[in-house]
């Protein structure tokens, strides 16, 4: 069958005058429609780089992104991402961020707004629809970034660390909540983190990437059941889990180096 999102053997090198920098080396990878796929590994092993790459943000030196085996290489309708900064604009309410896809779509404005109300209602912005992104917590603020995406009705969800600047308590809170978004709206997500049980609590497969250049290093599936709830974190399995995946961190931590000088 055939993949439907795939990453086919991706290389990326930076340049910088006379010094090149290998940041990706041979990336395979194959996500099916609707599944929740992350991506975790070190500081600066080219997950971000990953993810602007599919998003068609920053181009292959190698290798290609094919979505239902067409190559994309630029961005696109079929694909939406959500960075850690939810990038709101702070002369728009709420509701009026959240529309914006709508609108570019050529919604109108009616229209769009009466779509999007139940939605703010259903996912925790009820009585928040005519603040400013200035008046709300960061949870908020992704919140109202995640359900923007949703309401462009993109297939594709590409997640960059989204809740790496939130305190502990809310960051979990937001993961019930992606959760939730997710299993109602059935999206294809790509998730990048740093945070290997929140990779292994919302996800359906998790890759591991080493460094030096960064690469897959291991593919894990999650065959926890679902729903999955927050005990799910003290199970056996799950603990063996998040175990494999910190020796696998550990065993391809990175060292210091320089820049690697071009022939």
């Amino acid at each position: 069958m055939q993949a439907y999102l795939k990453l086919d053997h991706i290389d990326k090198t930076f340049t910088r005058g006379n010094a090149t920098t290998e940041v990706l080396k041979d990336i395979n990878l194959t996500i099916e429609k609707g599944e929740y796929v992350s991506i975790i590994g070190h500081s600066g092993c080219g997950k971000s780089t990953l993810l602007n790459i599919v998003a068609g943000l920053t181009d292959t030196t190698q290798g290609c992104v094919l979505l239902e085996n067409r190559e994309v290489n630029s961005p696109g309708p079929d694909r939406a991402v959500v960075f850690q900064d939810a990038s709101l604009l702070p002369w728009r309410t709420v509701l009026d961020n959240t529309i914006l896809g709508m609108e570019i779509q050529g919604v109108p404005l009616r229209q769009a707004r009466e779509r999007a109300l139940p939605l703010l209602h259903r996912y925790g912005l009820a009585g928040f629809e005519h603040l400013y992104p200035n008046s709300l917590s960061g949870g908020m603020r992704q919140r109202a970034a995640l359900l923007r995406t949703l309401l462009f009705d993109t297939d594709v969800i590409l997640l960059d660390e989204p809740f790496g600047a939130l305190d502990a308590q809310t960051k979990l809170q937001m993961q019930e909540w992606l959760m939730q978004l997710w299993s109602d709206f059935d999206k294809t997500v790509l998730f990048v983190t740093h945070d290997v049980e929140e990779a292994i609590y919302l996800s359906d497969e998790v890759h591991v990437m080493g460094t030096r250049p960064g690469r897959v290093i291991a593919n894990i599936p999650i065959t926890l059941p679902r729903p999955r709830v927050r005990t799910s974190a003290l199970t056996a399995d799950f603990i063996a889990i998040k175990e494999r995946c910190l020796d696998l961190l550990s065993a391809n931590a990175a060292a210091p180096s320089p820049m690697n000088q071009a022939a």
